[in-house]
């Protein structure tokens, strides 16, 4: 699914505009990239949770050339589901 098209399902749902329902949209995932981007944890109840972890830097190996390459550590961000999600998605 597109994000146009999960803007039109949520107006539908919600009885908004395109418009307004877009700029939610944009407004709620930029509210938590910015809680994520704190180090913060972001926990929906019913949902599931958002929080980050950190990677650690490792050996890699180019599969074309076979040459051994320095991976950085990095900050990523990972999503574990509620109950209720995975009982939802389940349920189909």
């Amino acid at each position: 699914m597109k994000k146009s098209d999960f803007v039109t399902l949520v107006a539908e749902k919600t009885g908004m505009s395109k418009k307004d329902t877009e700029k939610t949209i944009d407004a709620v995932f930029a509210a938590m990239s910015d809680v994520l981007a704190e180090g913060d944890k972001l926990q929906m109840s019913g949902f599931g949770t958002f929080e980050t972890k950190t990677r650690a830097a490792r050996t890699g190996h180019n599969p074309r050339t076979g040459e051994s390459i320095e991976i950085a550590a990095a900050t990523i961000p990972t999503f574990k589901p509620g109950k209720a999600l995975k009982d939802r998605v389940n349920a189909k």
